[in-house]
Formats: C-alpha cells, structure tokens, sequence
C-alpha cells in the first residue's frame, strides 16, 4: 500500500491544551505521526512518499475562504497586537446567544488584518486547539497528503491509500477549526471525489470522537454520506453533537449515520455495530469511501473510554475491505502514542494483507 507522509507536520508543535478547566500538556503531538510512519516503513508492504502541493483550492473548496485567511496571519498578529506568546488561544467564542435577535445575527468577520482576539473567538469554538508559529504550514501539509493519497485511489487506479494526516481534520466544520483540527482534510478529499467525478462518496468515521465538522459540511448534501461510530456524546466529545437522531436535512435527509458506542465496548461489539455501517454504506452505493481513521478507541487510551484491541483494529480493517470500494485512508486521532504506530498498521493490514 501507498502512503503519504509529510515531514511538514512537525512545525505545528504546540506544547498546552485546556482540558476539563486546566491547562494540561497538549495530547496532539507530532510523535504521534512520526511513530505511525515508522511502523509502516519498517513493514515491507507499504511504501512512503511525499504529497505534491494542490494549493488553496480544495480547501476553499469545503471552507469558508476566511478561515485559510485568517490561520494564515493569526498567529504573527497575535504576537504583534497582543503579546508574544507560544501557543495563541481564543478570549472569547460567537456563542449564538451572544447575538440572538439581532440583525444580521451573525456577526462581520473580522478578517486577517482585523481584531486578532475577535478573530479567534469568531473561527475558532473551544481551547484544545491553540495556534503556534508552524500550525497554518502543517495544516496545509495534511491537505496536501489527504488530496495525493485521493489521487493516487481516484486517479491512478490504487485500490487503497493511505494518507499520514496532521494535524487531524474531522472537528473542523465549514467556518471553524476546533478539536486540534484546523482543516478538514477527509472532508476536502471527499468533496473533491464527488465534485470532479460527478459520483456519491461515503465517508466512515472510526475516530472515537465524533466528526462534527464533518457532518457539519456534508448535513445537507445528498452526494456525500457520512457514516459515524464513536463515544456517545452524552458522555464524551465533543458532547453537543453527535446523536443518533441526527440524520441529515433537505437533500441530505438519511445520508447522515450517528452510531454511538457505549462505554467500554469491546472488540466483538465493535465489529458488529461496524457491520452496520457497512450495510448503510452499501445501501447508499458510494463510488469511493474515505475513512477517517482514528484509534483512539483503543483500550489504553488516555482520553477515551472503549476497549478496542490491535487485534480488533485488523479485523475493522477486513470489514472495510469487504465492501469492495476504491478506499482512502487518513489519519485523525490516537493518543496512546506507544501503541498508535502498530494499531494504524494492523489496521491497514487488515484492509489490504496482500500490501
């Protein structure tokens, strides 16, 4: 198998996150990429190269253009309004109460140039994802690697794919980034698939936390289904979205898969209610499927709750490979850096064990 790898992701390093009202050291590291490419280099049957660039366009393509704008300057802008300062978080959030009644309700963009406090509490929706100097360069370099792992599926002809992805994407929506996600790098593969080949692309959420930005983007389209298992909101993040009764509006009605999981759950469980997803994935009769991939349902993980096991994540992998489709693999969570190298290559071994 094929993987994209770029070293373009150590520039984001942020050091601190605020989690549960403490400032506590950041889960979200470069080591997790690195450990994941160095298990998958030292298995024969996978081979690293470097993406090419494709620029801006695929994601203004599935982001407000704003929001590349203002990661691009934010954090020098930071230090020169405000203070110097390492990793950059928001004062303040456009809560909708804030502005309720008024119009317009929402409030003006403040642009790169403008208030940079304003700016942050306008794009970004939480304080587990500050910027530093390198964030906006690395964010581009997970674009570039989910856009040339898509091509080498979509346009060469490669049955899988796999693209090393960091930062990770899923919690970043249209207008937002959040979730130690700046661009949503399996929603801008996904739309790219679906736009230029003019064919219906499922994308199938592994990750323990539910892809809000994600479901955000594709909730009304018809030519995109999202397909989701993940901790139930009730208890886990991103806690307000995520629910099962959450199936898709307007053209996108029933595209839209919440599969919730409870505390816990196990290998067996795991794989059964994948199975599910996979009959609603074949229903839907995508040309591709593109999955974000995260292992941070792994039993030892530091900041989930499920039981899933490396044994488990290969037989995730078979399953996948079952349904028979062209498959886009990229990287999303996994915070148990120890273990997320061999998980993510069990994972793709049970996908495609021939290589």
């Amino acid at each position: 198998m094929r993987v994209v790898h770029s070293p373009g992701h150590l520039a984001h390093d942020p050091e601190v996150e605020v989690e549960h009202g403490l400032l506590v050291a950041h889960h979200e590291l470069p080591r997790r990429a690195e450990e994941v490419v160095a298990a998958l280099r030292a298995d024969d049957r996978f081979t690293i190269e470097a993406p090419a660039s494709h620029g801006l366009g695929p994601i203004d393509a599935v982001h407000e253009p704003g929001l590349a704008g203002f990661l691009a300057t934010a954090w020098g802008e930071f230090q020169r309004q405000v203070k110097p300062q390492r990793d950059v978080f928001p004062d303040v959030f456009l809560h909708p109460a804030l502005r309720a009644g008024m119009d317009p309700v929402a409030a003006p963009d403040p642009g790169p140039d403008g208030n940079v406090l304003a700016g942050l509490g306008y794009w970004c929706f939480e304080m587990a994802t500050p910027l530093v100097s390198g964030s906006y360069a690395a964010a581009r370099s997970a674009v570039d690697v989910a856009m040339t792992a898509t091509q080498i599926v979509v346009d060469g002809g490669e049955r899988f794919a796999f693209g090393n992805c960091r930062p990770p994407g899923h919690h970043a929506a249209r207008s937002m980034y959040g979730g130690f996600c700046y661009f949503n790098n399996a929603a801008i593969a996904a739309h790219h698939v679906a736009t230029t080949t003019g064919t219906k692309v499922t994308v199938l959420d592994v990750d323990y936390h539910h892809g809000n930005g994600t479901q955000q983007i594709f909730y009304e389209r018809d030519d995109v289904q999202y397909v989701s298992l993940h901790g139930d909101p009730a208890r886990a993040y991103p806690y307000l979205v995520g629910f099962a009764n959450e199936s898709g509006a307007g053209r996108g009605r029933r595209t839209n898969l919440n599969l919730p999981c409870p505390e816990r759950m196990d290998d067996d469980a795991y794989v059964t209610l994948l199975g599910h997803a996979a009959e609603a994935i074949t229903s839907f009769g995508p040309s591709t499927l593109v999955v974000s991939l995260g292992v941070d349902t792994y039993y030892n993980d530091p900041i989930s709750d499920l039981s899933l096991t490396a044994d488990g994540y290969e037989r995730c992998g078979q399953l996948v490979a079952e349904l028979g489709l062209p498959t886009v693999v990229l990287l999303e969570g996994g915070y148990d850096i120890d273990a997320i190298g061999e998980n993510v290559r069990r994972w793709l071994t049970g996908l495609a064990p021939a290589g």
